[in-house]
């Protein structure tokens, strides 16, 4: 047992290691959110599973506070309504949960976050297509990117096909940006 805790925490560290390399693209993310933000718009994070719950966690940073004290910022996970949510999938499928949720809420100018390990979950797929009709910005959150890099226009794609390690890195990057958004929103980047 002691050596599989071992391994996991150096699978761990080593990937950690790696995720200076996607600097270019988490400062193109920063970029395309915190021009929505500053234009008045908002961001949408969608996700399924753990992923789902990554996207609450880093709306909710948004709109309470990460580490500074600041006004709200427009953050919306579409992962939250239990009412919509199961509604989609009753009435049409779950594949359009949130897609009908987008084309309901959102307008160009606004951005998407779309967490999947795999890049490749049908729901968010749809999201992606129904923001790029719309002039939502998107960004994915991805492992080995999968189909929805064709989609985004930026991604951050782990370099992982571990579910675990990846989700890791997820959230350590939406912490990333929910620091620098929040620092740029303030003028101090």
């Amino acid at each position: 047992m002691q050596e599989r805790i071992h391994s996991i925490i150096e699978e761990s560290l080593e990937l950690h290691g790696t995720l200076h390399r996607l600097t270019p693209e988490i400062v193109a993310a920063a970029q395309v959110l915190l021009e929505s933000l500053r234009r008045g718009n908002k961001i949408m994070f969608v996700g399924n599973g753990g992923s789902a719950a990554d996207a609450q966690h880093i709306a909710a940073e948004l709109v309470n506070r990460f580490r500074l004290e600041r006004e709200p910022l427009a953050g919306l996970a579409l992962t939250t309504d239990s009412s919509v949510l199961t509604s989609i999938s009753n009435d049409y499928s779950f594949d359009a949960i949130y897609e009908k949720q987008i084309r309901a809420l959102g307008k160009q100018g606004d951005s998407l976050v779309g967490i999947s390990t795999s890049g490749n979950s049908p729901n968010i797929i749809r999201a992606f297509e129904a923001a790029r009709e719309m002039g939502i910005s998107t960004i994915a959150m991805t492992g080995n990117k999968g189909d929805l890099a064709e989609l985004a226009d930026v991604v951050l794609a782990v370099p992982s096909v571990i579910t675990a390690r990846i989700q890791e890195m997820h959230i350590l990057l939406g912490h990333i940006l929910c620091e620098v958004l929040e620092q740029g929103m303030v003028g101090l980047i």
